[in-house]
């Protein structure tokens, strides 16, 4: 059956109307919430941030907790309502949008807005809806800022959602919950398979922090600015130069292109010109062996350069640190960078709000144990071996899990493909 049979099928012939999303309920701004404000218990919570680095589409129980008393000044998430997140330093994290099916009331705050659904509309089948191409295209209308981007709560209420059968409530809604069975079938088939690469993953953590933790006099500990040559980092835009451009063909890398130890060209990577890869180099001055550390927004992530860069460059962000291979091996600090223990001494120097980062100059001055090089180069031996039965996007339970995703999208699409009212009337013409 082609997509365009199986979508009528489902609507059985029924009207699809694109209205507002402010007329389809109550949009209400958060206000307050840092993560200073979090307890151990208490009146759960959802921070804006956590939607897009540790939840799902939907969620029964929140990662977080605030006291009774902080919590009465917030704004109230109730069961079935939608958490969207109005800010974040790329637009793909802005409008991302998490159902809260949790029994006790919860509360978030600023830089999030609550949706509550009204009659027509159910709130899965709208968290789906964001994740779509339509959706992405009209919050890119309504974006503004740069290095912070943000989609208002009153903006992100002129957005049309297609609503089926819209005089009909209680159709409309059947017609909407069947669309989520549908989908939420594709996500159970792939929860077996993640949870089995999250066991590995925890597997894999654990030997990489008892590898990397050392007795003290057992190895000797330096400023990573000890035993590197360089600490610099990428460009930003700005009045430098311009993303996307027609004879843009170089990718340009942030935070997001950072995955699994490695830099990940993506369908949404955004491409430069080759003046401005030269203009981005003279800042950034890689080099195969460099070390990438994300040093905004999402902190952390790293990549070893393999080859020396001629088609990509980086973001202001992202810290090249250039090792001196003489004393530490580039895997070996990749790896460290990443273990607990040295996780926990930087992070206790991160700052900003709300997009975080770390500070240059408090990485330089990191302490890092730096044992010889025969013992940092069995240490990476096993690592990489680990690493690459578990982060593998080719074999094994990864590329499965891609497949899955991708069978998931597919259908995504083709359940919420409906045709505009302009786009109707100019194929009857």
């Amino acid at each position: 059956m082609s997509g365009k049979n199986f979508l009528e099928k489902l609507l059985e012939g029924v009207e699809v109307d694109w209205r507002p999303l402010g007329t389809l309920g109550e949009l209400v701004r958060g206000n307050g919430l840092q993560k200073k404000d979090f307890t151990e218990t208490g009146v759960p919570a959802i921070h804006y941030g956590q939607i897009y680095t540790h939840y799902g589409l939907s969620t029964t129980e929140t990662k977080s907790f605030v006291s009774p008393e902080l919590a009465k000044q917030l704004r109230k998430v109730d069961k079935g309502d939608v958490v969207i997140t109005n800010t974040s330093e790329n637009l793909e994290d802005v409008g991302k949008a998490l159902v809260y099916l949790g029994e006790r009331q919860a509360v978030t705050g600023g830089h999030a807005t609550v949706l509550k659904p009204g009659k027509n509309l159910l709130g899965k089948y709208f968290a789906y809806f964001t994740q779509t191409d339509a959706f992405s295209g009209e919050k890119r209308k309504h974006s503004k800022g740069t290095k912070v981007i943000d989609v208002s709560a009153t903006d992100m209420a002129k957005i049309s959602i297609p609503i089926p059968c819209p005089d009909n409530p209680k159709k409309s809604l059947e017609i909407q919950a069947e669309i989520v069975r549908i989908l939420d079938s594709f996500a159970e088939l792939t929860a077996e398979l993640t949870a089995e690469l999250t066991a590995r993953k925890k597997q894999y953590n654990y030997y990489r922090d008892q590898l990397l933790s050392f007795e003290e006099g057992e190895v000797e500990w330096k400023a990573l600015g000890e035993v590197i040559y360089s600490l610099k980092t990428g460009l930003n835009p700005r009045k430098n130069f311009q993303l996307n451009t027609p004879d843009a063909k170089g990718y340009y890398v942030t935070v997001r292109e950072i995955q699994n130890g490695r830099v990940t060209f993506l369908e949404k990577t955004d491409r430069v010109n080759e003046q401005a890869l030269k203009l981005i180099n003279g800042r950034s001055n890689l080099d195969a062996g460099d070390v990438l550390f994300s040093g905004t927004g999402t902190v952390g992530r790293t990549a070893v350069v393999e080859h020396k860069p001629e088609s990509w460059n980086i973001k202001e962000g992202v810290y090249v640190i250039k090792p001196k291979q003489e004393e530490i091996f580039p895997r070996f600090l990749a790896h460290l960078l990443n273990s607990r223990e040295i996780v926990k001494e930087y992070g206790k120097k991160i700052v900003g709000n709300p997009v975080v980062s770390l500070p240059m100059g408090d990485l330089r001055n990191l302490k890092i144990p730096v044992p010889p090089l025969n013992k940092q180069a069995r240490i990476v031996a096993f690592l990489d071996k680990f690493d690459a039965l578990t982060n593998s996007i080719t074999e094994g339970l990864p590329r499965e899990i891609e497949l899955r995703q991708k069978q998931y999208e597919y259908y995504r699409d083709l359940l919420l493909s409906f045709p505009k009212p302009e786009t109707a009337s100019a194929a009857s013409a």
